[in-house]
C-alpha cells in the first residue's frame, strides 16, 4: 500500500486568495482605502488639536465616528441582503470621497473649523456602518470556500499593515511645507482608488432577502445568533475582545509616560511591537488554508492573549522593564491575530448566504465598540491604575475563552467538522 504524501505549505499559499482576479482587484481597493483612512485619521487629530489645542475634542472627533458606526451596523447588515451589495458599495465609498474632498479643500483654502471635523467625522462614521457589512459580505462571493481562512487573514493584514504604515505616512505628509491638506486629499484619493476597483469586480448573483420589513430581517439576524451556540459564542468572543482586550491600546499612553518613562518615541515602539506581531501572527494564519483545528487554534490564541496581557500588566507594576514589555506586546498582537481571524473564518464559512450581511452587521457592531472598552478602561485605570485595567482586560478575554471551551464541544471541534 502506497503512502500517502503530506505536503508541506508553500509560502505562496499565503497569496492563495489573489488567485481570484475578483478577490485580487477587490483586496487592492481595500489596501488603498484604509491606507487613505488611516492617514484622514491622523489628520483630523492633528488638526483638531492645532484648532482647539483641547485633548477633549480629539475625544468628542472619536465619539462623532463611533456611535454612528456602533448604531447603523446592524441596519447596514440589513441593508446588505436586501440590495446589490457591489453598488452599495459603491455609494458607501464614493460618498466617503466627497466628503473628504471638501473637508481637503476646506483646510487648502483656510475656511475649516472646528465643526466641519465633527460633521465630517460623523458622516464617515455613519457611511462606515454600511460599508463594513457590505465589504465582509461581498468579498466571500469573490473566492472559492477552501481560500476563506487565507482571505480573512489578508483582509486582516491589510488593516494591521496599515496601521503600522498610516500613522508614520500621514505624520510625513503632514510635516511637508503644504499642511494638513495634501493628508485629507490622500484619505480622498484612497476612497477614490476603491471605488475604481469594485467598479470593475463582476460578483455572481446572490438571492436577497425580500418581503419582510427592516425590523423583521433585523429580529431574524438577532434571533439566529439567539438560537445558534456556535454563533453566539463567536460574537461573544468579539465582544469581549472589543471592550476588554483591546482597550489596552488607548492606555498604552499612560504606560509610556508614567511608568515606563520613555515619552512618545516609547509610546511609538510599544504601538509598533504590539502593531508588527499582529501583522506576523496575520501572516502565520495566512498560511495555514483548511487549517483543521480552528477550535483549538480560537481557543489557544485567546487565552495566550489574556495571559501575555496579564504578564504585560505585571511586568508594568513589577519589572518595569521596558524591552520585557515590547516583548510581551508583540506576542500579544501575535495571538489575537491567530484567534481573531479563526473567529472571522468560522462566522464566514458557517453563516447561510441570505443572512451573511445581517450576521456580519452585528459582528461588526461589536468590533465597533473598541471606544467603550476605553472608556471602561480609562474609568478603572483612574481608579486603580493602567496595569491592573489592562490586566483585568486580559483575565475577562482568558476566562471567557476557557469557560465556554469547557461546556462546549462544537467550538473545539471547529474545522474538523468540515474536513
Amino acid at each position: 500500500m502506497q503512502a500517502t504524501k503530506v505536503q508541506r505549505p508553500s509560502p505562496l499559499q499565503v497569496f492563495s486568495a489573489l488567485k481570484s482576479a475578483g478577490y485580487r482587484r477587490y483586496w487592492l481597493g481595500t489596501v488603498a482605502s484604509v491606507l487613505g483612512f488611516q492617514i484622514m485619521t491622523i489628520a483630523q487629530g492633528w488638526l483638531i488639536y492645532d484648532l482647539t489645542g483641547s485633548k477633549l475634542y480629539l475625544g468628542y472627533v472619536g465619539l462623532a465616528a463611533g456611535l454612528p458606526a456602533i448604531v447603523l451596523n446592524l441596519f447596514g447588515g440589513v441593508v446588505a441582503d436586501k440590495v446589490n451589495q457591489r453598488r452599495l458599495l459603491l455609494l458607501t465609498q464614493s460618498s466617503s470621497s466627497a466628503v473628504m474632498f471638501v473637508v481637503a479643500t476646506l483646510t487648502l483654502t483656510g475656511r475649516i473649523e472646528v465643526w466641519h471635523l465633527l460633521v465630517s467625522s460623523f458622516l464617515i462614521g455613519a457611511l462606515q456602518g454600511f460599508d463594513t457589512p457590505t465589504r465582509i459580505s461581498l468579498f466571500p462571493q469573490l473566492i472559492e470556500r477552501k481560500d476563506m481562512m487565507n482571505a480573512v487573514a489578508l483582509n486582516s493584514m491589510v488593516y494591521q499593515g496599515t496601521r503600522i504604515i498610516g500613522p508614520a505616512l500621514g505624520g510625513v505628509i503632514i510635516g511637508m511645507q503644504w499642511g494638513v491638506a495634501p493628508a485629507f486629499y490622500a484619505g480622498f484619493l484612497g476612497f477614490l482608488v476603491m471605488v475604481g476597483m469594485i467598479f470593475t469586480l463582476r460578483v455572481p448573483h446572490v438571492p436577497r432577502a425580500q418581503g419582510a420589513s427592516m425590523l423583521q430581517d433585523m429580529a431574524q439576524g438577532l434571533g439566529f445568533i439567539a438560537r445558534t451556540p456556535i454563533f453566539a459564542f463567536l460574537i461573544g468572543m468579539t465582544f469581549f475582545n472589543s471592550v476588554f482586550g483591546m482597550s489596552y491600546i488607548f492606555l498604552l499612553p499612560v504606560f509610556a509616560k508614567d511608568i515606563f518613562n520613555v515619552g512618545a518615541s516609547g509610546l511609538g515602539y510599544l504601538q509598533a511591537a504590539s502593531g508588527a506581531g499582529a501583522l506576523i501572527g496575520t501572516l502565520a494564519t495566512a498560511g495555514l488554508g483548511s487549517f483543521q483545528y480552528k477550535g483549538w487554534l480560537l481557543l489557544g490564541g485567546a487565552v495566550l492573549f489574556g495571559a501575555f496581557l496579564m504578564l504585560f500588566a505585571l511586568a508594568s507594576q513589577v519589572l518595569v522593564f521596558f524591552p520585557l514589555a515590547l516583548v510581551l506586546l508583540f506576542l500579544a498582537g501575535i495571538s489575537t491575530s491567530l484567534y481573531m481571524i479563526s473567529v472571522m473564518t468560522t462566522l464566514q464559512t458557517m453563516v447561510p448566504d441570505h443572512l451573511r450581511g445581517r450576521v456580519m452587521g452585528i459582528y461588526g457592531m461589536t468590533y465597533s465598540l473598541m471606544p467603550l472598552g476605553a472608556m471602561q478602561g480609562g474609568a478603572i485605570a483612574q481608579y486603580a491604575g493602567a496595569p491592573f485595567a489592562v490586566g483585568l482586560g486580559g483575565a475577562a478575554v482568558l476566562l471567557f475563552a476557557l469557560g465556554m471551551a469547557i461546556g462546549n464541544r462544537q467550538v473545539r471541534q471547529l474545522g474538523r467538522q468540515a474536513s
